[in-house]
């Protein structure tokens, strides 16, 4: 899909045969280190709506024209996904807003301009659902956690966790490769057509429209 923009009095506005349907229902983004290329995987609720997502949506993008933003703005970040289409009936962009973490400054200085992209599940696990060194969302093991399924707070004396949880995520096998991929900041936002979109929509839309109620 190609969006055809135009400036007017400082206002950006999208042509009518190129709305753009904006799509965050995701848990998160996560990043994957240790294949060929680095893997950015947006996160889903569960394995259907990932599986719907990727057949509908995914599937018909074309890889080279596939771009991911990443917009920072104080300690979050923007997420910014969309491509050409083979076709437009189920076609949406991904954003998500997200807090910069330690994942986030990994990909970014070590992806090297590009990435697979893979859709995942993240799924929540419980004590009774693991082994006894699975390691809680606290840090410690299972282990350490006291004995009972409600009441299973760590028995380290510094740490506030009061119940075991941590969590699993699943990826799609299928993957497209992404070689357009820009951090920026707010400020550079109208330089980028994709960026600009999001923002304009999803963040000074709304704004203004609260101003008028």
């Amino acid at each position: 899909m190609i969006m055809y923009i135009y400036a007017e009095h400082n206002f950006v506005i999208l042509s009518s045969d190129s709305q753009v349907k904006w799509f965050d229902d995701l848990v998160g983004i996560a990043y994957r280190y240790y294949d060929l290329r680095m893997n950015v995987i947006p996160l889903f609720h569960d394995f259907k709506k990932a599986q719907l997502f990727w057949r509908e949506t995914i599937k018909w993008w074309n890889d080279h024209s596939i771009k991911i933003r990443f917009v920072e703005s104080g300690n979050t970040y923007w997420f910014i996904m969309g491509a050409e289409s083979t076709s437009r009936e189920n076609d949406r962009f991904l954003f998500k807003i997200l807090p910069i973490s330690s994942h986030y400054e990994r990909f970014k200085k070590g992806h090297e301009g590009t990435a697979y992209l893979r859709l995942g599940v993240y799924t929540k696990k419980y004590k009774k659902d693991v082994k006894n060194n699975a390691k809680c969302n606290c840090g410690h093991i299972k282990e350490d956690h006291e004995e009972g399924d409600e009441f299973d707070s760590c028995l380290f004396e510094a740490c506030d966790c009061e119940k075991f949880e941590t969590f699993q995520i699943n990826m799609l096998k299928k993957k497209k490769t992404v070689t357009n991929i820009k951090f920026l900041t707010e400020v550079e936002i109208k330089e980028d057509v994709l960026a600009w979109n999001c923002l304009s929509v999803n963040k000074y839309g709304k704004k203004e429209k609260d101003a008028d109620k």
